[in-house]
């Protein structure tokens, strides 16, 4: 019988905290009016995580695991998941238990109420340092004012999905993703429901500062083209400088006035419009960065193996509209 419900789990290196996730998921999937599945979607643990997915997999006809070939990414994970899926309505969710199961119930009745996509928004974040907690806060800011996009704030990932959206973003074809941003750039009814965020159940954090700066700056370049527009008038702001400076020059100059001397002046216009352009290069270096991921055009993932699907199958790639299917083949056991 096919899904009513999925729940797709990316995990990587969860040893510590899987025992719990398991057992919480279960008393879920038992609290569910229809039949649900669970897939394990593992990006290349290097712990025991692997193990216990597998083994759950091969032990429940609910519970699903795939392994990916290497560790690509959470928001990869999150895709591969999501193409696995086959519930009429997908939840996704983290494996820290940070996003508590229990509010996936709460979820399918704005689900059934008939949102297509059911957001969870954070009223407050427990165990994360204060740190962390502004810098999260400013990004949201930052991004909403940049994005032409309205991303709300204080969410993360965890949301669930009509089947019709999760058809729709399948089909989207980027390589290097921002997966709640392109949920909010595709639309539908959405609805929200709001939970405290409890502290990580065990085992660390996979999102660190720096990663966390890196997924922002892929936020921002995926769905505003702010950055390029800031490069063009910083540009002319800073040519516009140099020319009053010019015009002050020559002013002085004609007036005969004492000019300061030495290189002082000239080495800090010098550094400070070479510092300039090394900025806008920069910025601009990432989006052609992008361009050049996106038009060499290898698969977002590849699967090492996925157990507890019924029929062997080819391994969805996401691609462009009407272009050829580059698929991974695999064997489902």
């Amino acid at each position: 019988m096919k899904p009513v419900y999925s729940i797709v789990v990316p995990i990587y290196n969860e040893e510590a905290v899987l025992p719990v996730l398991l057992h919480r998921l279960d008393n879920l999937l038992q609290q569910f009016d229809g039949p649900g599945e669970v897939v394990l979607v593992d990006d290349g643990s290097s712990d025991t995580s692997a193990i216990v997915c597998e083994a759950k997999a091969r032990s429940d006809r609910r519970f699903r695991y795939v392994r990916l070939s290497r560790n690509f990414g959470h928001q990869i994970a999150i895709t591969s998941g999501l193409d696995f899926a086959q519930g009429d309505a997908v939840v996704v969710m983290d494996a820290d238990l940070q996003d508590p199961p229990e509010v996936v119930l709460e979820m399918i009745a704005r689900w059934k109420a008939g949102a297509e996509v059911v957001y969870a928004q954070r009223l407050s974040r427990l165990g994360v340092s204060r740190l962390k907690r502004v810098a999260g806060d400013l990004f949201y800011r930052l991004l909403s004012q940049l994005s032409s996009v309205a991303i709300p704030r204080n969410v993360g990932d965890f949301r669930l999905v009509d089947r019709r959206v999760v058809d729709h973003f399948r089909a989207m074809p980027e390589r290097d993703r921002f997966v709640r941003g392109m949920f909010a750039w595709l639309g539908f009814k959405q609805a929200v429901v709001t939970f405290h965020r409890p502290p990580r159940a065990a085992g660390e954090t996979k999102y660190p500062l720096a990663k966390l700066a890196r997924l922002g700056m892929s936020g921002v370049i995926s769905f505003s083209d702010a950055p390029l527009r800031l490069a063009l008038w910083a540009g002319a702001a800073v040519s516009a400088l140099a020319m009053l400076y010019a015009c002050w020059v020559m002013i002085m100059w004609a007036t005969q006035a004492t000019a300061p001397r030495g290189w002082s002046s000239t080495v800090i216009i010098v550094a400070f419009l070479g510092g300039a352009n090394m900025m806008m290069t920069g910025i601009m270096g990432l989006y052609v960065g992008r361009i050049h991921a996106e038009v060499k055009r290898r698969p977002i993932y590849v699967v090492d193996r996925a157990v507890g699907f019924e029929n062997a199958v080819e391994a969805a790639q996401v691609d462009a509209p009407g272009e050829a299917s580059a698929n991974v083949a695999l064997a489902r056991s």
